[in-house]
C-alpha cells in the first residue's frame, strides 16, 4: 500500500510544486519592480481564483467518479465521465467569456481593488480571461487522468505548462519590457499549449476507449444529473473556500500596500505547502475511489491511514523549513528590505499552518474519492461560519495577526469537522 500511495503521490507532489513555482516566479519578477506590482499580480491571480477555483469540481468530481469506474472496471463509464466533464467545461468557459466584464467588476469589488491598483489589475484580467476554455478543459483532463490512476500525465502536463509559462513571462518582461501584461500573456499561451498536449497524451494511451463513447449515453439524463449533482455540492464547497481567501486578500488590501504585499508573499509559503501536501490528497482521491469501486474496504481504510502518515510527515518538513530558512525564502520573493522586515513577525503563522491545515487537505481527497460531496459542502459551510466569527472577534484586538489566526482556526475547523463526519458515518458518509 505504501508503494501504491507513493507511486501516485510522488508525481503529484512534483507536478503540484511546479504550480506555486509559477506563482513564485511571477511574484519574484514583480517583486523586483515595486510593492504595487506585487499587489497587482497577487490580486489579479486571486481574481482568477474567484473565477476558476469555483469550477474546481471539474477536476475533483471527475476524479472520484472516474476512480470508482476504474475500480469496477467499467470502461464505458470512465470515458463517458470525461466526455461529460469536457462538455461542461467548454460550456462554462463560453459563459465566462460572455460575462467577463460583469465577472471582472464583481471580482474587483470583492477584492477591494483600490483606484491606483485598478489599471494594472484590469490589464492582467482582460488578457488572462481568454485562457478560460483551455484552463477549464485542463481541469477535466487532469481529474480524469487521476481517476484512471495515472499520475504521470498530470505531472507531464503541469511541468510543461509551467515551463512554457515561466519562459514566456520571463521573455516578455525581461526582453520586451512588459510588466503585468507579460505575465498574463505567458499564462494564456501556456494554458492552450497544455490543453493541446492533453489531447495528444489521451490519444497516445486511451484512444481505444473512444469506441465506448456513445452520444446518446453521454447525454443520458439520469447519469448526467448525477454528475451535475455531485459537482454542484463541490461547487458550493469551493465557493466557500474561495470566499475565505478572497476575504483574506480583501482585508489585506484594506491594511495598506505594505500589508497587502506581505500577505501575498507569505501566502506563497502556504501555496507551496498546500500543493505539496495535495500530492497525498490526490493519491487518496484515486485510491479511495478505486477501492470503493472495487468494494475492498480493508484496503480502503489502510489507504486512508497511510495517506495521513505520509501527509503529516511532509507537513512537518514544510514547517521545519519555514522556521529555519525564513529570511532566505523571503528573499526569493523580494529584494526590498522593508518588505522582508515587515514579513518576519508573521512567519510563526506559516510555520504553524502546515501542521494544522494538512488534515483538511487529506480529508478533502478522501471525501472526493468517496464522492461524499454533500458532506464536503456541509463541513465547509460550517467552517466558513467559524472563520467569520473568529475574524470579527479577533480583528479588533490583533489586526493582521487576527486575520492569520482566523485563517488558522478555519483550517482546524475544516479538518475537525470532516473527521467527526467520517467517524460518525464511515463509508456511508455520502
Amino acid at each position: 500500500m505504501n508503494k501504491e500511495i507513493l507511486r501516485l503521490a510522488i508525481p503529484n507532489i512534483i507536478s503540484n510544486i511546479s504550480v506555486p513555482l509559477l506563482s513564485t516566479v511571477d511574484t519574484a519578477l514583480m517583486g523586483r519592480l515595486s510593492a504595487a506590482h506585487v499587489g497587482a499580480v497577487g490580486l489579479g491571480v486571486m481574481v482568477f481564483n474567484l473565477v476558476y477555483w469555483n469550477f474546481g469540481f471539474l477536476r475533483m468530481g471527475t476524479t472520484g467518479i472516474t476512480a470508482q469506474a476504474f475500480g469496477s472496471r467499467d470502461d464505458a463509464a470512465s470515458i463517458l465521465t470525461l466526455g461529460r466533464a469536457l462538455l461542461v467545461a467548454l460550456l462554462l468557459a463560453a459563459l465566462v467569456l460572455l460575462l467577463q466584464v460583469p465577472l471582472g467588476q464583481l471580482s474587483f469589488y470583492l477584492m477591494h481593488v483600490l483606484p491606483e491598483q485598478y489599471g494594472l489589475i484590469s490589464e492582467y484580467y482582460y488578457i488572462r480571461i481568454w485562457a478560460a476554455p483551455a484552463t477549464l478543459g485542463l481541469y477535466a483532463f487532469m481529474g480524469w487522468f487521476f481517476g484512471m490512476q495515472n499520475a504521470i500525465y498530470p505531472l507531464l502536463l503541469t511541468i510543461f505548462i509551467n515551463v512554457v509559462n515561466i519562459a514566456f513571462s520571463f521573455l516578455f518582461i525581461v526582453y520586451y519590457g512588459m510588466d503585468v501584461d507579460g505575465v498574463a500573456w505567458g499564462t494564456v499561451i501556456a494554458q492552450y499549449a497544455g490543453f493541446l498536449l492533453a489531447f495528444i497524451l489521451f490519444a497516445l494511451r486511451y484512444r481505444p476507449l473512444l469506441q465506448r463513447l456513445q452520444r446518446r449515453a453521454l447525454l443520458e439524463l439520469k447519469a448526467f444529473k448525477q454528475f451535475l449533482l455531485i459537482n454542484r455540492d463541490i461547487f458550493i464547497r469551493t465557493v466557500c473556500l474561495t470566499f475565505v481567501f478572497a476575504f483574506f486578500y480583501r482585508q489585506s488590501s484594506g491594511g495598506g500596500e505594505t500589508i497587502l504585499a506581505v500577505n501575498i508573499i507569505l501566502q506563497q509559503f502556504i501555496s507551496w505547502m498546500s500543493y505539496g501536501v495535495d500530492g497525498f490528497a490526490y493519491a487518496s482521491e484515486s485510491l479511495v475511489g478505486k477501492y470503493k469501486g472495487a468494494a475492498d474496504q480493508p484496503k480502503l481504510h489502510r489507504a486512508i491511514r497511510l495517506s495521513f502518515v505520509w501527509g503529516m510527515v511532509l507537513a512537518a518538513l514544510y514547517s521545519l523549513s519555514f522556521w529555519l530558512f525564513d529570511r532566505p525564502l523571503l528573499a526569493i520573493f523580494t529584494d526590498q528590505a522593508e518588505l522582508i522586515d515587515a514579513s518576519l513577525p508573521y512567519i510563526p503563522w506559516v510555520v504553524l499552518l502546515p501542521l494544522v491545515a494538512t488534515p483538511c487537505y487529506l480529508w478533502d481527497g478522501i471525501f472526493v474519492g468517496l464522492t461524499a460531496s454533500r458532506a464536503m459542502r456541509d463541513c465547509m459551510l460550517l467552517s466558513l461560519l467559524v472563520f467569520l466569527l473568529a475574524f470579527y472577534t479577533l480583528d479588533i484586538f490583533l489586526a493582521n495577526h487576527g486575520l492569520w489566526l482566523a485563517l488558522t482556526i478555519f483550517m482546524v475547523a475544516r479538518g475537525g469537522l470532516q473527521w467527526l463526519w467520517f467517524k460518525k458515518k464511515g463509508l456511508a458518509i455520502y
